[in-house]
């Protein structure tokens, strides 16, 4: 298999094949670690751990021989992975533009560093000591091990782009901590070792223990590839391991209540190439819905009634069919997201057609039927749920953080397998809104809940009990340079438009692509190409489905290229230096909801390209719930650089009702009303709430 060099921070090259494993140049080459994180020889860690771990190593890549357990898996190789598409690695892409760079920084400067001094203020981290007792306040709760995790994932992706020596030690003390904290079989969760070490694996419907293993499981994977250091992956392929011997065909039946882990496994299988974790995957996705119901005998074992269960219907955690029969998105709408996103890559990974259309008839209902205009999902506060279709309501939206970023990971995954821009469409619409707007500017404050119009009682927070928000915002902003480009046969896709550059290696030869743009400001974009040897390769640009029209431009002269799946594909030989210019038109637009979102009937949104738009108080003298838009009303977009660290804004003229006549009449003939025009100044909805605390609505109503 072909190889491409990767670059991790603050170590030389390390060669990684194209599904992103450890070539056995870089085994040779990359540090050992034991359970504690003290580095070890390659040769003595083979000594110094036993059982499945040492199975592990035999069967690293490193090595010519396959394991006893890769060889009982048996049969003929994994089929091909089906994915069209793979992405760029984040430590390929560099951001320098006037949108994302500023809060790429913030998140680092900010975000990361506030997280962690509320996970030490909180307990979360000294809890990984393993020094609480019995009776001693603020027991360790059973998710604050994932809390740390996303932490670590995002801080790992930050030092992949920009090299921070304060960061790399806080990293390397939090996972010097962990490494203490793993039992001597492999089994690490902080919960269930001081707070109930006899319940370990009793209640997987409700108490997140496979859920934290896979946020650490994804942390390790990041570390390792953020810095070419094992001191975190090898914990977590030691859990891994031992998570491997417990559950299994022949062993335990189980599988997460909140999903997770079978998309972490996946990351492991790719790192590594160890088919066990893609087996275990498969396993916990497969066991997924069989009857007889695995939730109700779980719970009759540990002395509960199935019956009593709060959520009532398993739906809730999307166990209620196996999921190749699941065709509604329904239930928590995170657990979904990351359960999808779990089967989208082993459709991927083992070529299963009837996964994967499965993935496509849940990625139907889910953005066709239950997500809002800013890609948020999960309507309801109720279970956090996805609710019924066109169930939309705006004040009360709950639309969780998490589960736009869920939503972000199910796009990306769909769009690598089958190269669509619906997928693209979708990821971009979350990124710069449903999720974006979970983070104050200043990066310090968060939304858990994303609401669509607000009373003037919605404000973000510095912190929240159940803190799952802050640190998966700040992973994926951290990681956001893995969502602008990929590559296929001879092509490079660019997926979303962003300042900075990318490289990649095209036939065998090393590719960068630069691009110029203020987007998502204004639709101009000027991609360079860099190519030491002429190429021939497909150039293939997103055309979002906002757009109405389009040009493009080779080297100054205009192009025809034929849009399919929402892509300009402009396939020649390329020399060093050549220029593409892709103008996209960008009028603000009124935005009309489906008929069957009853809330919405008679009002329309204001969005320019990605950007959705709403009104707030601060900029209006008549109530932002009271303002009428007119049709005809003329609308015109303007940038201004004072405004929230400069940003596009929408101005017009609306109307409002008049307040004259009305001092001692609760009703009146409607032939009396009168309005008044008032002007009106649209922001970004990822921006709101960011300045004088008052009302919000992003609907109006037409007239």
């Amino acid at each position: 298999m072909a190889e491409r060099s990767v670059r991790p921070c603050g170590t030389g090259s390390l060669s990684l094949s194209k599904a992103g494993r450890l070539s056995e140049a870089a085994c040779r080459t990359a540090p050992r670690t034991g359970a504690k994180g003290q580095g070890l020889p390659l040769a003595m860690s083979l000594f110094a751990l036993s059982g499945v771990f040492a199975h592990r190593l035999a069967s690293n890549p490193c090595h010519a021989m396959d394991s006893p357990t890769q060889q009982a898996l048996g049969g003929p190789a994994m089929p091909a992975p089906t994915r069209q598409l793979r992405p760029f690695e984040l430590s390929d892409v560099k951001i320098e533009d006037a949108f994302w760079a500023p809060r790429l920084e913030t998140n680092r400067r900010v975000t990361i560093p506030h997280i962690y001094q509320m996970y030490k203020a909180t307990g979360r981290i000294e809890a990984l000591k393993l020094e609480w007792k019995p009776g001693q306040d603020n027991p360790p709760h059973i998710f604050w091990d994932s809390d740390v995790a996303k932490w670590l994932e995002a801080a790992s992706y930050s030092l992949a782009a920009h090299p921070d020596p304060e960061l790399a030690k806080r990293l390397d003390d939090v996972i010097g901590l962990i490494a203490d904290a793993q039992q001597s079989d492999g089994y690490l969760n902080v919960h269930y070792t001081v707070v109930a070490p006899d319940k370990r694996w009793t209640n997987l419907r409700d108490r997140h223990e496979l859920y934290c293993a896979g946020h650490l499981m994804e942390a390790g994977v990041a570390h390792y590839r953020a810095t070419g250091r094992r001191t975190l992956l090898d914990v977590v392929l030691r859990y891994a391991d031992y998570i491997d011997s417990v559950f299994g065909a022949g062993k335990r039946t189980g599988y997460p209540g909140h999903e997770e882990i079978e998309l972490a496994l996946i990351k492991l299988y790719r790192a590594t190439g160890e088919k066990r974790y893609l087996e275990l995957s498969r396993y916990f996705i497969d066991e997924r819905g069989k009857r007889p119901h695995f939730f109700n005998a779980e719970a009759e074992a540990r002395g509960d009634d199935p019956k009593r269960f709060r959520h009532a219907s398993y739906e809730y955690n999307q166990s209620h069919l196996p999921v190749r029969e699941q065709s509604e998105a329904v239930g928590h709408a995170v657990r979904a997201m990351y359960l999808y996103s779990g089967m989208a890559d082993l459709a991927a990974e083992i070529g299963d057609e009837a996964l994967l259309e499965a993935c496509r008839r849940l990625w139907d209902s889910a953005t066709l039927r239950k997500m809002y205009i800013t890609a948020g999902v999960g309507a309801r506060r109720q279970g956090e749920s996805l609710g019924e279709d066109y169930d939309l309501p705006n004040e009360s939206a709950y639309a969780e953080t998490c589960a736009a970023i869920g939503l972000v990971f199910f796009a990306h995954r769909m769009l690598q397998i089958e190269g669509d821009g619906r997928y693209a469409d979708v990821m971009e619409r979350a990124l710069y809104n449903g999720a974006l707007s979970g983070v104050s500017l200043d990066g310090s404050k968060f939304f858990y809940v994303n609401p669509l119009a607000s009373a003037g009682g919605h404000h973000r927070q510095e912190f929240f009990s159940c803190s799952c928000c802050p640190p998966n915002i700040a992973r994926l902003l951290a990681s956001v340079g893995t969502y602008v480009y990929s590559a296929g046969d001879d092509a490079v896709y660019v997926h979303l438009y962003v300042g900075g550059e990318g490289t990649a290696e095209i036939a065998g030869e090393q590719v960068t692509l630069t691009q110029h743009t203020n987007y998502p400001w204004d639709g101009d974009v000027r991609i360079t190409v860099s190519t030491a040897e002429p190429l021939t390769f497909a150039l293939v640009l997103r055309i979002p489905g906002w757009c109405t029209r389009h040009t493009l431009k080779v080297n100054g002269r205009r192009v025809a290229a034929r849009v399919e799946k929402g892509y300009a594909r402009l396939r020649r030989r390329w020399s060093d230096g050549d220029r593409v210019e892709l103008t996209l038109a960008m009028p603000v637009e009124r935005i009309a909801a489906h008929p069957r979102v009853l809330e919405n009937v008679g009002r329309v949104a204001l969005q320019r390209g990605p950007m959705v738009y709403c009104l707030e108080q601060c900029d209006h003298s008549a109530d932002v719930r009271s303002i009428l838009l007119p049709d005809k009303a003329k609308l015109t977009a303007r940038f201004d650089k004072k405004l929230l660290g400069g940003v596009t804004v929408i101005a017009g003229s609306a109307v409002t009702p008049s307040l004259v006549g009305w001092q001692r009449h609760p009703y009146r003939a409607a032939r009396n009303a009168r309005m008044r025009r008032v002007p009106i100044k649209a922001v970004p909805y990822c921006l709101w709430d960011n300045r004088e605390p008052g009302a919000m609505t992003v609907w109006l109503p037409r007239i």
